[in-house]
């Protein structure tokens, strides 16, 4: 839904960081892109860089794992930008990479069951065909050009083999604290002392900046009194502060579709030489990828496991998604494959590689969990030039959180009983009232650490 509503929440702590660092990152840039998977986005670029590994229409998924007579759907490069939306909870990404809805033994997994799975959605064809698809790089110029110029992760997955928000947490934090779907109720309430923590060890607080509610307003230690003066609108404030050279050091941007104005920004920044711009996807969306998910030696994060009938562990990944990194401090035309066995021997490139790579580059004290521990970080690739290069060119229940903390019903009334333009009404008052009631929680002298329900 568009909206007018554009907010980031800005907290930054008065002292400067006093550490002085070798590394010549001193800004990174997180754009969350949604649901696609490292093929469907990227899987064509290999006909601009053989060593991606990518697709070559090989690739086939069949309508149905046990009949071998059953209908074959090829990889091709038709796909559209919009595309239907197949399946991708922690059930449907389980027949997708297994083959099958009940057996997980699979190691390595077949990655069989893309089709068979989008086909039991609708009973059709259409929406199979779909999802064993891609884009021509020539549908996608922008990523062909930062594919071309910087650096492309081709073994990077997703977090858990589930939906948007666990893995948006694993970026944030390298857990979703047991969380393997989305359940809004659910995360309201929770607090995520991880998320907090990375907040509090850093030298200066993050920033987000988005075009929709902010997410992690879910986190009741986020709501908090202290931060309600940090909040801006993204459409002002983003180009500013990154003109004016006042981004803080860590910064994560929400999904927008015209990445290319992110990009321009920072390009123009007078901080462009102390900036790493990472763009990643949150999980596949339910669309094939011909690389095989990690099932084993993945680290529980704090040993977590789900109740029946999954009895989900949270050892294993999610599958591939598409994640480019950019900086004047990368050398043309990287290609990141997969680890060398370090920090640990089954080590990935996975969404917990951002905590620990922010943890690397700015010294802080420890990694938040042992996902984020195991996971492989990155800081590397800026480390190899000695100059900076010169040649470079679901939200209403958000809106909720604010609103309506009683949750008597939600989310369904919200999200059945209003129309587009109800509901953006529905956010800017939800937000309007937010900071309303912050800014009199603050002339009436209530603590900082109040949280603000309106």
């Amino acid at each position: 839904m568009a909206s007018s509503i554009t907010i980031f929440i800005l907290m930054i702590l008065n002292n400067p960081p006093t550490t002085v660092h070798a590394n010549p990152i001193k800004n990174i840039v997180v754009l969350i892109m949604e649901n696609r998977s490292f093929d469907h986005m990227l899987g064509w670029m290999k006909r601009i860089n053989p060593e991606i590994n990518g697709v070559d229409g090989s690739e086939v998924n069949q309508l149905s794992v046990t009949d071998t007579n059953s209908k074959r759907f090829y990889f091709n490069n038709q796909s559209h930008y919009l595309d239907p939306d197949p399946g991708h909870s922690f059930q449907a990404i389980r027949e997708q990479i297994f083959g099958s809805d009940n057996d997980t033994s699979g190691n390595p997994p077949s990655m069989n069951g893309f089709a068979q799975q989008a086909y039991d959605m609708d009973n059709t064809t259409s929406m199979s065909q779909s999802v064993i698809n891609g884009f021509d790089p020539d549908m996608v110029v922008f990523y062909k050009t930062l594919i071309s110029e910087f650096a492309v992760f081709d073994r990077w997955f997703a977090s858990v083999p589930s939906s948007t928000q666990p893995n948006r947490l694993y970026v944030h934090s390298a857990t979703s604290n047991g969380a393997t779907n989305y359940i809004p109720a659910l995360l309201i309430r929770a607090t995520h002392k991880e998320l907090h923590l990375i907040i509090s060890m850093m030298p200066e607080y993050p920033s987000e900046y988005t075009t929709r509610i902010f997410r992690p307003l879910f986190y009741r230690n986020l709501r908090k009194l202290k931060y309600i003066t940090k909040f801006h609108e993204y459409d002002l404030s983003f180009k500013q502060h990154s003109n004016e050279g006042k981004l803080p050091g860590y910064v994560v941007v929400e999904q927008r579709y015209m990445d290319t104005k992110v990009y321009e920004t920072l390009r123009a920044s007078p901080r462009w030489n102390e900036t790493l711009f990472v763009i990643t996807y949150d999980e596949h969306g339910g669309f094939f990828d011909h690389v095989p998910t990690p099932v084993s030696g993945v680290p529980s994060t704090n040993g977590i496991v789900r109740p029946d009938p999954f009895l989900f562990k949270f050892d294993r990944l999610g599958v591939r998604v598409p994640t480019i990194a950019v900086s004047p401090w990368i050398e043309k035309g990287t290609v990141v494959h997969g680890p060398n066995e370090s920090p640990f021997p089954t080590s990935e490139y996975e969404h917990s590689s951002i905590p620990a790579t922010v943890k690397k580059l700015y010294d802080l004290s420890s990694f938040l969990t042992k996902r984020g521990e195991w996971a492989v970080t990155f800081e590397g690739i800026v480390e190899k030039k000695t100059q900076p290069r010169t040649d470079c060119p679901e939200l209403m229940q958000l809106a909720a959180v604010l609103k309506d903390h009683i949750l008597t019903s939600f989310p369904d009334k919200i999200r059945n009983e209003m129309n587009v333009k109800q509901g953006k009404e529905y956010m800017e008052d939800a937000v309007r009232r937010f900071f309303e009631a912050g800014q009199y929680a603050k002339k009436m002298g209530v603590s900082e650490e109040h949280i603000i329900l309106n």
